[in-house]
This record gives structure tokens, C-alpha cells and sequence, in this order.
């Protein structure tokens, strides 16, 4: 998303100091960064904040490691992943179920097609190139584990909206993310108040983590109908829709119930276009935009 400056107070570059403002969801603060560039101070007003979506995946391979650093370079102190199962119960950070599309699965492993990431083990899977299919530049860039990649956030100081991804492909997944989280160290309180969101669009998954880890907040991904959306404030926190799908009345119906921890559910909108301004955003009633 290229969130514009125009009709926003002003604009400053973003610093480490200025960034570590920036909360993100749970009291998001009051500016968003894009680019290295804080985008949004408005009297009164809170301008959408940014999370970097699969990492900076417009300047690195996504759901990389390169991609966290990148983030981290330009000032984004949240980002999004994707979290999927290897053959031999391994967690890795992937978006697609399968592995020919970012990495090169089909020249290394040439009879084992479609490469579903369940059919491979981590070793097989840590063998791959995850980086040269997008730069020269980031060869040999592997799909990192879960644990690396928390490894990192918490080098790098940032959050992270985790995406349970095809849960319905790994059962137990839920249970098994929630170890791997506090093994981590990231089922303590300063890390489930300020740097943790779970969310999928499986809404029985995300009621799951919400039984397993009550402390923990949660979003349910999509555009659920008004009527559902009661039932599903027990247990989630945010509504994080496509936003070609949110429409100002449908906000205001999010935004008049509180999630499981007492606070106003919240909307993280994707798939956001580039014409899109920070007013646009704002005043379609979203707090933030995963980019």
C-alpha cells in the first residue's frame, strides 16, 4: 500500500526512536510508518498503522528473514507471517501450501510435485533457496523456521500478527504454535500485551487459541456479516478484512462491540491498493492495514 501525505499535519523520517512509539494493534499509538517514513500524525486523529505484510515483501523475499530485517530497516515495528507444518511436525514461516512458487522446490526435489510443504521435513525444506527467485541479491535466503523467526523479531524489538495458515491441513496446529510461542519466550506478559496477535481465517481455530490462551488476542480474518459478528467478539479481538470488502457501516457495526479483553474490536485491513490515501483508510473506519 502507498499510503499518500497529503491533508496529514506533517511529515518526519522515521527514526528507532520515533518507530518504538508506534505500539501497533492494542493501543496503536498515534502514527504509522511506510517506507522508513511516519506517514501519520494528525491532531485528534489516529492515522492507520502499518503492519509489513510477510515482512517487507516489497524490498525482500517474503516471509524471510531478509524480509524481517527489512521491515525493521524502514522503521515497521509489526509484522505479518504465515505459519504451516512440515512432514515431521516441524513449524515454518511459508505462505503457500505448496513450495514451487517461492522457493526452488521443483530443481531440487524434480519428482515430488505438487511439493505441498506437508510432504517435506524441515531438512528437506531448509535445503531450499527461498531467496533468488525474487533478487540476486538473496540467494540462498532459506524458509525460516518458526523459532528463527521469533528468534529475530525479538532481536529486532518487533511484533508480530501471526497467520495460522490452511489450519484445517495441520490438525493440532493451534496447540502446537502456543508451545512453540512460550518455549519462545513469547507467552509472557510483555509480549501478549504489546507484540502478539494470532489470527486465521479458520473462526473455529482462532476460537480454539482463544480456549487454549485466553490472555492471548486474536483476529479472525475475512468479512464476517453483521449477524456473526456478536458471537465472534467472545473470542477474537480484530476483524481484519480484505478492504475491498469494509464499508464504512460495516465498520461502525465492528467498532460497536468489544472483543474478549474489554476493548473496542479492531479492523486490520489487506490487499489494500496503491491509490488508496491515509484519509480514505482512516475514514472507512479501519485502524490499520497489513502491507
Amino acid at each position: 500500500m502507498r499510503i499518500a501525505a497529503g491533508g496529514i499535519a506533517f511529515l518526519v523520517m522515521a527514526t528507532m526512536a520515533s518507530a518504538a512509539l508506534a505500539t501497533g494493534p492494542e493501543g496503536h499509538a498515534d502514527l504509522a510508518t511506510r517506507g522508513g517514513t511516519v506517514v501519520g500524525i494528525r491532531a485528534g486523529h489516529q492515522a492507520p498503522f502499518v503492519i509489513a505484510h510477510r515482512g517487507a515483501s516489497r524490498y525482500a523475499p517474503e516471509n524471510t528473514l531478509a524480509a524481517v530485517d527489512a521491515a525493521h530497516r524502514r522503521g515497521l515495528v509489526w509484522v505479518e507471517n504465515d505459519v504451516q507444518r512440515t512432514k515431521d511436525g516441524r513449524l515454518v514461516v511459508i505462505h503457500d501450501t505448496t513450495l514451487n512458487r517461492t522457493t526452488d522446490a521443483a530443481k531440487v526435489f524434480p519428482g515430488r510435485a505438487p511439493w505441498r510443504v506437508r510432504d517435506f521435513t524441515a531438512a528437506e525444506i531448509a535445503r531450499l533457496d527461498a531467496g533468488s527467485w525474487f533478487g540476486k541479491q538473496f540467494a540462498g535466503e532459506r524458509v525460516p523456521t518458526l523459532a528463527d523467526y521469533l528468534r529475530r523479531l525479538d532481536r529486532n524489538g518487533q511484533g508480530l500478527l501471526l497467520e495460522l495458515k490452511a489450519p484445517e491441513e495441520y490438525p493440532g496446529v493451534e496447540a502446537q504454535a502456543l508451545r512453540e510461542l512460550r518455549a519462545l519466550g513469547w507467552l509472557d506478559r510483555a509480549h501478549i500485551r504489546h507484540r502478539l496477535v494470532v489470527q486465521s481465517f479458520c473462526v473455529r481455530c482462532v476460537k480454539r487459541v482463544h480456549r487454549l490462551m485466553p490472555k492471548v488476542r486474536t483476529g479472525i480474518l475475512g468479512a464476517p456479516s453483521v449477524r456473526k459478528l456478536r458471537r465472534y467478539a467472545r473470542f477474537a479481538d480484530q476483524i481484519n478484512p480484505r478492504m475491498a470488502e469494509v464499508s464504512s457501516k460495516w465498520a461502525r457495526a465492528v467498532h460497536r462491540l468489544r472483543g474478549p479483553h474489554g476493548r473496542r474490536l479492531e479492523i486490520y485491513a489487506w490487499d489494500v491498493g496503491a491509490k488508496e490515501s491515509a484519509q480514505s483508510v482512516q475514514g472507512r473506519g479501519v485502524e490499520g492495514v497489513i502491507d
